[in-house]
């Protein structure tokens, strides 16, 4: 229950960080929040086939920021072409 919780949270720094990064490229604070713990999800897939171990909790926050700036941007092109 403590790693779920601490998921979320991470989640929530990292979609947070990923829309002051992308600098109004996302879908405003509740989205990017959404969007920042779907990217924890992105981010721990994609660090893990980069073949490195994420052990840290800044080293978490990183690579879920990682992945929702991937997933910010793909669903922004996404949107965008459509």
């Amino acid at each position: 229950m403590i790693n779920l919780i601490v998921y979320l949270i991470v989640g929530l720094i990292a979609g947070w960080l990923a829309g002051v990064i992308l600098k109004g490229r996302g879908f405003g604070l509740l989205g990017n929040l959404i969007i920042g713990v779907l990217g924890a999800i992105v981010g721990g897939l994609l660090v893990g086939l980069l073949g490195f171990q994420v052990v840290h909790i800044l080293g978490r926050i990183i690579a879920a920021t990682l992945g929702a700036i991937v997933l910010l941007a793909a669903v922004g092109y996404v949107t965008r072409r459509s």
